[in-house]
């Protein structure tokens, strides 16, 4: 790593050096690093995840392991996500919101455990387009150590290598809600359709990135740009077909721009 990468982990590591620290776990590349990091200096690392129903079954599955393999204690939280009527209704700040009830329930946890700070892994790759969610964690006590020390996704990357840690090349995963278009509410049933269509996509065309974005009876499938050779084998196509219609989708489309973040914010008048 640069020398100025290398600076920038450094100055976290003293800032938490001797701490009692809880991380806001995901099993994603920038949590993992965090926790990796957090666990080299601090005097006691807890993991905590929020399970809910806007994360994938398989996501919680890998967060189990990767807190193994970094062998700290990890603490899951049931939420139920859909029984929240400010975020199943879906409105335009349902990401303000739901970061809102989360950084409450993690400093609730670490209160609770007699954990001195808890940290979350926001980057300084993600400060541009709609992100309501960062004016929930701007305004409560939870700190973004990398955002802060203006640490990239790639620098983060780069660290998990160099740790020979699992996730490194893990793409990012952003919670289901992110499927839907705002105003469109956000049920078990239709959240149950948009996962099994993705865990198709992966497993049929054996892609690591996907989004399928739900629109009524039509779902939108996105992939990696660099992976959209393989979504025209016309066998697989009507194998996924199959499955979409098996869930409840009359029109199944391929975005041929591919995989992007915030496609459900194209075309809003943020101003």
């Amino acid at each position: 790593m640069k020398d100025s990468t290398i600076a920038k982990f450094d100055a976290i590591k003293k800032d938490l050096l001797g701490k009692k620290v809880l991380v806001a776990f995901s099993g994603g590349v920038d949590s993992t690093v965090l926790a990796s990091v957090v666990s080299d200096v601090a005097s006691t690392t807890k993991l905590l995840i929020i399970s809910s129903n806007t994360v994938p079954e398989s996501e919680l599955i890998g967060a189990k392991e990767v807190a193994k393999e970094l062998e700290l204690d990890l603490i899951v939280k049931e939420f139920n996500w859909v029984e929240e009527e400010s975020l199943a209704s879906n409105e335009i700040d349902r990401c303000y919101t739901c970061k809102k009830i989360l950084s409450q329930n993690w400093m609730r946890a670490a209160e609770e455990m007699g954990l001195e700070i808890v940290v979350e892994g926001t980057t300084a790759s993600e400060t541009e387009g709609y992100r309501p969610g960062a004016q929930a964690l701007e305004q409560s006590a939870v700190q973004s150590p990398f955002l802060q020390a203006n640490i990239t996704k790639d620098e983060i990357r780069e660290y998990a290598r160099n740790r020979g840690l699992s996730v490194a090349d893990k793409p990012s995963m952003a919670c289901l809600a992110t499927r839907f278009p705002y105003g469109t509410e956000i049920t078990l049933e239709r959240l149950h359709m948009v996962e099994t269509v993705e865990k198709a996509v992966m497993t049929i065309f054996d892609v690591k990135c996907v989004r399928a974005r739900y629109h009524g009876d039509l779902v939108r499938i996105e992939v990696g740009a660099n992976e959209l050779p393989k979504m025209f084998n016309q066998a697989k196509m009507k194998e996924l077909e199959q499955q979409a219609h098996d869930v409840g989708f009359a029109y199944i489309t391929l975005d041929l721009k591919g995989y992007r973040t915030g496609s459900m914010d194209e075309g809003l008048d943020l101003s």
